[in-house]
């Protein structure tokens, strides 16, 4: 890839948001009713590519369930106000009314809460009663903690979500958390992330993860760019991952490590475009923040904006659009790309010819530089 002089003593390379790309069509094209979107990690099978994402704006134990029983997944954050208070309601309704110069402060000390092992377990065991796929989210820091909680409550899923995800952390001050040896050890898949390249996916995919979350710090409620002065542009984040599931897989003898979009992805087309380049399945936190029927009630909000130390994000204004399943699969009342997610990538894999989402990480691209409207 051509270098790219910023000065003399640093040189870079040009990458992309999904902004910067268009999917293209090609010779033939099919009936969205014969698109299939199914996807399938480890022993487990769901109707749509879609991960809820662990934020307490978009993820309850109840919405978990209904998630799951549309046909996708959803994560419960374990670290969240579901595992600090028995009864979260009163001060979720606080922070959906709290004014924008207090939210911060006032988030922080919400938080500041303890996390109650035996609520743990509770939550996860409310999912697993109604039947559909159980997924629990924490921290790297909070992982060695409480990940024994977790396991046995019977999570099916283990997701270690953090802004940035090494499998070679460094510290001074505490042993850091070993991903291959906890991985080796564990009795359930792990999906693991974020990470924002080649080479920091390679990694978390020889510590023996399942799937490899891909971002950094892109959504809407995020202000890392701002903040740290780090972002990754998720188009080219997404294909550079891909490309090190292609090596991994050659390296490992044929082990598949599901590539799934993490950020960034505020319309059902930065869906589209995700899978387009090379994605398995994308995990969703504004788009899914906007329905009727989840914690948020038109706000958004992720564990970066509440931070102790050093917040890197916002509870945001949304709006609400309709409930879950409208959402998802429609009908869609606007023309804006943000609800029926997925008939949307149906009928993009149709209108280019796909019949799976396999198929449609081949589907041809051009670079087409954003210009709004």
């Amino acid at each position: 890839m051509q270098e790219i002089e910023i000065g003399r003593a640093k040189r870079s390379r040009r990458v992309y948001a999904f902004d910067d790309i268009a999917i293209v069509p090609n010779r033939r094209t099919r009936d969205p009713k014969d698109v299939s979107v199914n996807w399938t990690i480890d022993a487990f099978t769901f109707d749509v590519p879609i991960l809820a994402a662990p934020m307490d704006s978009v993820v309850s134990p109840e919405t978990a369930i209904r998630i799951g029983q549309l046909g996708g997944l959803g994560v419960l954050d374990l670290e969240g106000v579901w595992t600090r208070y028995e009864n979260p309601e009163p001060l979720l309704e606080e922070i959906r009314t709290l004014p924008a110069a207090e939210a911060t402060r006032r988030m922080q000390q919400i938080y500041a809460e303890p996390i109650k092992p035996e609520l743990v377990t509770a939550r996860i065991a409310e999912i697993r009663a109604s039947g559909v796929t159980v997924a629990g989210s924490l921290s790297p820091q909070r992982t060695q903690q409480l990940y024994k909680t977790v396991v046995e409550a019977g999570v099916d899923l283990f997701v270690i979500r953090g802004t940035t995800v090494s499998a070679e952390h460094v510290s001074q001050n505490q042993e850091p958390l070993n991903l291959k040896k906890f991985i080796y050890e564990l009795d359930v898949p792990v999906i693991v992330g974020g990470a924002a390249g080649y080479t920091p996916a390679l990694h978390l995919m020889r510590t023996g993860a399942a799937g490899v979350l891909v971002g950094f710090g892109g959504g809407a409620a995020s202000t890392t760019r701002a903040s740290l002065g780090i972002h990754a542009p998720m188009a080219t984040a997404v294909a550079d991952v891909a490309g090190a599931r292609r090596d991994y897989m050659d390296e490992s003898g044929g082990r598949y490590v599901h590539v799934i979009a993490d950020g960034g992805l505020g319309t059902s087309g930065d869906i589209a475009k995700a899978i387009a380049m090379g994605a398995d399945a994308v995990m969703l936190g504004t788009t899914l923040a906007r329905a009727t029927d989840v914690p948020g009630g038109g706000y958004h909000w992720g564990a970066e904006a509440h931070h102790p130390e050093l917040p890197r994000g916002h509870r945001v204004e949304v709006g609400q659009v309709g409930p879950l399943e409208q959402v998802l699969f429609g009908p869609s009342e606007t023309a804006d790309g943000k609800s029926n997610l997925v008939g949307a990538l149906k009928r993009s894999m149709a209108t280019t010819g796909y019949s799976d989402l396999k198929e449609f990480q081949r589907v041809d691209v051009v670079v087409a530089p954003y210009v709004p409207h």
